[in-house]
């Protein structure tokens, strides 16, 4: 017996990344057969967060305050500033507790041929933010992809004329790894980006 309710469940969980027809139909009847009160949960939580989350008017990162709790925080470093891809690249960071600058997040990466330009992916209010905001160091910190790399030139031709210090993160081999399963793009890098001892 087809259910057009539990069909449209199932095609509204296929927008999830990752997910294909047979993930999203366990996933629909777990939450029917198995847990209404998460499914009801999971509801709930989606509605609260599409009404009540935007953008930090600064970072940009998802937040439901004008500004987020890293901007708002002073014990940040005002003059450090990381350039990241999405908010999911800034989380990663964080979650090293190596860094305690601020962040610029863009809305993605270049790519003329999806036809994403510097408007689409927030060029024009990095650049606002540097014309208010004193900061002495970016951190360019995009993914070591065709489009990430294109986006750390573009970015970097922008800032050239501007008294502050540019830096890139580093790309290379994995801790951990072993050099003979490390692809040839990784290892270039690792070689182009190494730094002296001594």
């Amino acid at each position: 017996m087809k259910s057009p309710i539990v069909d449209e469940l199932i095609q509204s969980l296929r927008c999830l990344p990752g997910v294909g027809p047979k993930s999203a139909q366990r996933m629909a009847l777990y939450l029917l057969e198995r847990n209404r009160a998460g499914a009801a949960r999971l509801s709930e939580a989606v509605e609260t967060a599409l009404q009540r989350v935007g953008h930090c008017e600064q970072c940009r990162v998802l937040t439901e305050e004008r500004l987020c709790g890293l901007c708002s925080n002073p014990s940040r470093d005002q003059r450090l500033l990381c350039i990241v891809g999405s908010p999911a690249d800034l989380m990663a960071i964080e979650q090293t507790g190596s860094y305690r600058g601020l962040y610029f997040v863009l809305s993605g990466h270049l790519s003329p041929i999806d036809g994403i330009g510097p408007q689409e992916i927030g060029i024009d209010a990095l650049m606002s933010l540097l014309g208010r905001h004193p900061v002495e160091e970016i951190i360019l910190a995009n993914n070591p992809t065709i489009e990430g790399e294109a986006t750390a030139y573009y970015i970097a031709g922008l800032l050239k004329d501007r008294p502050l210090l540019l830096s890139r993160i580093a790309h290379g081999v994995p801790v951990g790894g072993e050099l003979e399963f490390v692809d040839g793009g990784t290892l270039s890098h690792a070689f182009n980006g190494r730094q002296q001892l001594r």
